[in-house]
C-alpha cells in the first residue's frame, strides 16, 4: 500500500527534505508539488491524493483556509514553523504537526500514524460497502465483547442501553456488554432505531404498546421514554392523543 502525497509550502527546502526524506519510506510517494495554496486547489480538483505535507503560512491564502475550502479532505500533516497554530489545526482534524526543523524520526512518526488512520479509513468504507449489500433483514453488526468479535443481527437486537463508556446491547431478556457509544450506534443502526431517551436507543419492531413514560416490548420488558422524546416517540410510532 502507498500514500499519494502532496506537499504544499512556500519554501522550496521545505520540499526538499520531506522529498528526501520520502525517498527512504516504501510506502510514501510524491505525487505533486505546490508553492501556493490556490496552486493545491487546482492540483486537487485534477488529482487525488491521500495525504497533504501542509505549511501555514503562504501568500494569499493560508493552510487553515485552505483546510478549511477543501469538501473531502485527505489526510493532512502540518509542517510549520510556528506552533501556536497547533490547536487550531487539530480542530480541522489534522493527524498529526510537524515543527520545523524536524529530523526523520519525527516525520517516520507522523507518516506513520497517516498510514494507520488511512488503512482504518479504507477498512471502514469496506465494511459500509459490505454492509450495503445485504439485505436489511440480513443485516449484522460486530460486537466487541470482553476478547471476542460477536456478529449479531440488527433485527434482533430490542434496544441498547447506555452505561459510561459501554453499551448493553438488549437480546431476549439478556445483554451483549460492549465498550462503545450508544451514538456510535445510532450512526450505525438502520432507521428502524430510534432514540427514545439519551441512554436508551430503540428498535420499533419490538415495540407492543406505549403507556405512560414507558415503552413495553413483545416480551415484556420495559424501556422508559426521556421527557424531551415523548412527543417524537408518538409521531414515530403512528400514536395518537
Amino acid at each position: 500500500m502507498s500514500l499519494r502525497c502532496l506537499i504544499v509550502d512556500d519554501e522550496p527546502l521545505a520540499h526538499g527534505v520531506i522529498t528526501e526524506y520520502a525517498k527512504d519510506i516504501p510506502f510514501i510517494t510524491i505525487a505533486g508539488h505546490c508553492y501556493r495554496a490556490t496552486e493545491a486547489l487546482d492540483f486537487l480538483n485534477k488529482q487525488q491524493v491521500d495525504l497533504i505535507f501542509l505549511d501555514i503560512r503562504m501568500p494569499k491564502l493560508n493552510g487553515m483556509d485552505f483546510l478549511r475550502t477543501l469538501q473531502q479532505k485527505p489526510l493532512v500533516i502540518i509542517t510549520s514553523a510556528y506552533e501556536e497554530y497547533a490547536l487550531e489545526s487539530f480542530d480541522l482534524a489534522v493527524c498529526d504537526y510537524l515543527l520545523k526543523p524536524f529530523r526523520l524520526d519525527r516525520f517516520l512518526k507522523a507518516v506513520n500514524r497517516a498510514l494507520e488512520l488511512f488503512q482504518l479509513k479504507k477498512q471502514n468504507l469496506e465494511i459500509a460497502d459490505t454492509e450495503k449489500t445485504i439485505p436489511k433483514n440480513e443485516a449484522q453488526i460486530s460486537l466487541k465483547v470482553d476478547k471476542k468479535h460477536i456478529l449479531i443481527k440488527t433485527e434482533e437486537i430490542q434496544f441498547l442501553e447506555s452505561l459510561g463508556n459501554y453499551v448493553k446491547v438488549w437480546k431476549d431478556h439478556n445483554f451483549l456488554l460492549t465498550p462503545r457509544t450508544l451514538a456510535s450506534f445510532e450512526e450505525q443502526l438502520p432507521s428502524g432505531f430510534i432514540r427514545i431517551h439519551k441512554s436508551f436507543l430503540l428498535n420499533k419492531r419490538h415495540v407492543d404498546y406505549l403507556e405512560g413514560n414507558t415503552i413495553v416490548l413483545k416480551n415484556g420488558q420495559e424501556v422508559p421514554i426521556g421527557k424531551n422524546f415523548k412527543s417524537i416517540i408518538k409521531q414515530l410510532l403512528n400514536i395518537e392523543d
